[in-house]
C-alpha cells in the first residue's frame, strides 16, 4: 500500500509527464489516500485532463478538485461565438444525435439538454464541446430515453463486467431495480472503478447508475 507520500510523488510525476498540462499551475495535496488538486486553469479542457491524469494513479482513493478556470485572454469567445462552434461540433460528431440536443451557453459555460438513447451519446456529447476555445465548464443535462429493461439484467451486467474488468468482477455486486443499477464491493484502482461503471452503463434499460464501489489497493486479486 502507498504511502500518501507516495501518491502525492506519482500524481505530480503523472502531472508531468502529460503534455497537455502544464503543471505548474497545479498544487497537490494528500491525505488518507485522497488527492486535492488546487489552482487557476488556462482552458476547461486542461481541467479535464488533470483529472484524468491523477485517476490513472494507482493507490488514489479519490479526488477532490478545486480548480478554477481563468482563461487566458487569448481563449476568450463571446458566448454566440461558442454556441456556433459547440452547433458544429455536435453536428460533426458521428456518434452524437445532434438534432435532439440543446445547447445554452452563458459567460463561456455550455449547459446541454435534451434526450439521447445511450449513455456514450451523453459521454461523446460533452467531449464534442469541451475542448472548445472559450469554454469554462460544461454541464451535461442530456436525458437517456426510457427502454424497457430486460429481464436478468443483472446476469447479463456481470457477465459484462467478467469480460471487461474480470479480476474485479467477483467483488462486484450488481443490483437492478427498474432502471437504476447499483455496484457495490472494492476493486484495485479508480481506472478499474470507472471501467466497472462504463461496463454497467452498456445495459439496455440502465437509465442511472450508482457506483458505490470503493477504491481499496490493499485488495489482493
Amino acid at each position: 500500500m502507498k504511502t500518501d507520500a507516495e501518491i502525492k510523488k506519482d500524481v505530480v510525476s503523472e502531472l508531468e509527464w502529460d503534455p497537455a498540462i502544464d503543471a505548474t499551475q497545479v498544487g497537490v495535496t494528500v491525505k488518507d489516500q485522497v488527492v486535492t488538486l488546487s489552482g487557476h486553469l488556462d482552458t476547461y479542457a486542461q481541467k479535464y485532463a488533470i483529472e484524468r491524469a491523477v485517476q490513472r494513479v494507482a493507490g488514489v482513493r479519490a479526488v477532490a478538485v478545486e480548480l478554477d478556470v481563468k482563461l487566458d485572454p487569448r481563449h476568450v469567445r463571446s458566448d454566440a461565438e461558442i454556441a456556433l462552434a459547440a452547433e458544429q461540433a455536435l453536428t460533426w460528431h458521428a456518434l452524437v444525435p445532434h438534432e435532439r440536443i440543446r445547447v445554452q451557453v452563458e459567460k463561456g459555460w455550455i449547459t446541454l439538454s435534451g434526450e439521447v438513447d445511450w449513455h456514450y451519446q451523453r459521454e461523446n456529447a460533452s467531449k464534442a464541446v469541451r475542448e472548445l476555445t472559450g469554454v469554462t465548464g460544461v454541464t451535461n443535462g442530456l436525458t437517456l430515453r426510457p427502454q424497457a429493461t430486460p429481464s436478468h439484467i443483472s446476469d447479463r451486467i456481470r457477465a459484462a463486467l467478467t469480460r471487461q474488468v474480470e479480476r474485479e468482477a467477483r467483488r462486484i455486486e450488481v443490483s437492478v431495480e427498474g432502471s437504476t443499477a447499483t455496484l457495490r464491493g472494492d476493486v484495485h484502482s479508480w481506472a478499474e472503478r470507472t471501467a466497472a461503471e462504463g461496463a454497467t452503463w452498456s445495459a439496455p434499460g440502465i437509465r442511472r447508475v450508482v457506483n458505490e464501489l470503493q477504491v481499496d489497493s490493499r485488495t489482493t486479486p
